[in-house]
């Protein structure tokens, strides 16, 4: 493995029952870049994050993390990785300020707490009880304790479900800030345009198999044509040449067209020319390039698959879920556990706020 190279996946294989969930995937993640692993319901991104995250091992295939086997190594993989599940788990009745208190004794030399809170605007509820924190803020608490280690690298599945517009936005800038640090990201999210406004690099999943990977610009291109649309008087649009092959809706006096092409500036260069030489004005002028709901909806119409046998959980424990802990602190940092064992480390360690 290179060492820009913090992920690699080969030809990987997940299999429940007689249910594969991911079917020969195969992808890089290089230092310093967001990595976005998009899909539709049951396409079997949850179930590489698990094995990413060392919460379960392969069928078939490899999966690496820094050079190390995820589950067999995850001891040693655990104080430089933070993840942030779809659905935390945490004990309603601690206050932030004693939840954040209990996790930091998992790390080496973790953010303080003013400077976990405060990096997710939490501040001015530290002494809250997670019981009455919003949906939102219960997704910034989370997104605090992944980030309370340091992580080299940071896995983020869907981070602003919940959030307000508000939280949402100052979630993305602080995860961009830190990549611009050096921090890894991998990003998983049904807001697509989260994905285009953090992603360097985006792979789309679909039935267990990675459909489309590139950066967002060789993603949307195969999408297909760009869309040009534009209004001009009904008398005008019958002017148009006919190469344009455009589609044109009357309405109200008015015409509304619109050109799909592979090479929207020779199609616009065109139709320029073509203004000026008959007096036309092209009203509400707009060019659409293919973007990432292009290219989902380009994707074959096939039936969803949960990625299991029906009526089955994943072993291991689903997203909401974590491994136990071992019980040595040193070793745990990075590896999160279920409110259960929050609960516990309260009472055996003493935390209190």
């Amino acid at each position: 493995m290179s060492t820009d190279t913090v992920i690699e996946v080969n030809d990987l294989r997940v299999d429940y029952g007689t249910t594969t969930a991911v079917d020969g995937t195969s992808f890089t993640v290089r230092r310093g870049e967001v990595f976005a692993l998009l899909g539709t319901n049951g396409a079997g991104k949850t179930t590489t994050l698990d094995v990413l995250e060392g919460y379960r091992g392969a069928t078939a295939g490899t999966a690496s993390v820094f050079g190390v086997d995820p589950l067999r190594d995850r001891d040693r993989l655990a104080p430089r990785i933070g993840i942030m599940l779809q659905d935390a788990g945490f004990f309603e009745t601690l206050t932030v300020r004693q939840t954040v208190t209990a996790w930091r004794r998992f790390y080496r030399g973790p953010r303080s707490l003013e400077g976990a809170v405060g990096l997710v605007g939490l501040s001015h509820r530290v002494d809250t009880r997670v019981s009455s924190l919003s949906g939102g803020e219960r997704r910034r608490l989370d997104l605090a304790l992944a980030l309370l280690g340091h992580p080299e690298l940071l896995f983020l599945d869907e981070p602003t479900t919940g959030m307000d517009p508000e939280g949402r936005h100052q979630s993305l800038e602080l995860v961009a800030g830190l990549v611009r640090e050096g921090l890894t990201v991998v990003l998983t999210t049904h807001y697509l345009e989260e994905a285009e406004q953090l992603a360097d690099r985006v792979a789309i999943m679909h039935r267990g198999t990675i459909r489309r990977m590139g950066t967002l610009e060789e993603v949307r291109a195969e999408s297909g044509d760009a869309r040009i649309g534009f209004e001009v008087p009904t008398d005008k649009a019958t002017l148009l040449p006919a190469a344009l092959q455009a589609s044109i809706d009357h309405r109200n006096g008015s015409a509304r067209v619109e050109v799909r092409d592979l090479d929207p500036e020779r199609v616009l260069r065109r139709l320029f020319s073509w203004a000026d030489a008959h007096d036309v004005t092209l009203l509400g002028l707009e060019v659409r390039r293919g973007s990432l709901e292009d290219v989902f909806l380009s994707l074959p119409d096939e039936p969803e698959d949960s990625g299991r046998m029906p009526g089955t959980a994943p072993p291991g424990g689903g997203r909401s879920g974590r491994p136990p802990f071992d019980g040595n602190r040193a070793h745990a940092a990075g590896v999160r556990a279920d409110h259960d064992e929050r609960a516990e480390s309260l009472t055996t360690t003493g935390a209190r706020s």
